[in-house]
């Protein structure tokens, strides 16, 4: 069995973005790209619902790109305790109400024992100054705390 990652919304949406002029995000598209051609056979990926519910917005052709790469990927469930969880990591963890997404986010990939969370989403998921709190909550939830990073951390040769 190969180490499980929960794919957020922002590496689909790098995925099939057009390749942007700003150059930082254009590095991430690539390294994106490149983790995806170069990397994901070392996983077994996942999303969930939100993740789709979210792909499916915006541009109705880059949004039909989106749902292409996510309808290979095994659905997890959201469940009561993908809530609950969800819900400590905003009243009793670091992430502002404004971040609830994010949280639901999070929440499933501990519920579901993921061993990854890959996502560009630095401010409120691949943060490490929330990385302790964030793991405090989940782990007073019961749960283990999956490794919150981005593509260009989850290499494996």
């Amino acid at each position: 069995m190969l180490p499980g990652v929960y794919i957020e919304t922002t590496i689909v949406s790098y995925l099939t973005a057009r390749p942007s002029r700003d150059i930082v995000l254009a590095a991430h598209q690539q390294i994106t790209d490149e983790w995806w051609r170069d990397q994901r056979g070392h996983f077994d990926l996942y999303t969930a619902q939100p993740v789709v519910d979210e792909a499916a917005q915006g541009d109705a052709d880059a949004a039909r790109e989106r749902m292409k790469i996510l309808s290979s990927l095994p659905l997890l469930d959201v469940t009561e305790s993908v809530f609950v969880v969800a819900d400590r990591l905003l009243k009793e963890g670091p992430m502002p109400k404004k971040a609830a997404l994010d949280a639901v986010h999070i929440a499933i990939a501990a519920v579901h024992g993921m061993d990854y969370l890959l996502t560009w989403n630095c401010r409120h998921i691949a943060n490490a100054a929330m990385r302790n709190k964030i793991g405090t909550v989940i782990r007073s939830s019961g749960y283990e705390v999956p490794v919150l990073c981005t593509p260009e951390e989850l290499i494996e040769d």
